[in-house]
């Protein structure tokens, strides 16, 4: 006897085309949320740094400066050197009495400055100004 032959299978019916919209859509709304995103963060208030006027030849082994009147590193005081004198703004130091340490000359990036005498200190060139705020 013969084994049975198997009978054929029905036809599958034509799948239908994939949709390509879903793709286009999913990648807009991603990229829309992400310009949302980076908007938000951009307009979120800055930092607030600290900073301190030093005298940068008094550096002592342990790297702290001595603090000095905000006045010499006002460039409208009469104590003021410009970017070749001794008295410079320190940003985002420890202070301790009357010296500070653990912190940096280089101004920082996007924050809003301002001393612990209330000068607010603005954005210049290279070296630094400031003004008698509050």
């Amino acid at each position: 006897m013969a084994a049975p032959t198997p009978s054929p299978q029905p036809p599958q019916p034509p799948r239908p085309p994939q949709k390509k919209s879903s793709k286009v859509i999913t990648l807009t709304v991603i990229g829309a949320i992400s310009v949302l995103v980076v908007g938000y963060c951009a307009a979120q208030s800055q930092d607030d740094v600290t900073a301190d006027c030093i005298d940068s030849s008094t550096q002592l082994a342990d790297g702290s400066y001595a603090v000095v009147d905000d006045d010499y590193c006002d460039e409208s005081s009469s104590h003021y050197r410009g970017s070749h004198g001794a008295f410079l703004w320190y940003y985002a130091g420890t202070r301790i009495g009357a010296r500070v340490m653990k912190g940096s000359t280089i101004r920082p990036a996007n924050v809003n400055i301002s001393s612990r005498g209330g000068h607010e200190i603005q954005r210049g060139g290279f070296g630094s100004r400031s003004s008698s705020g509050g």
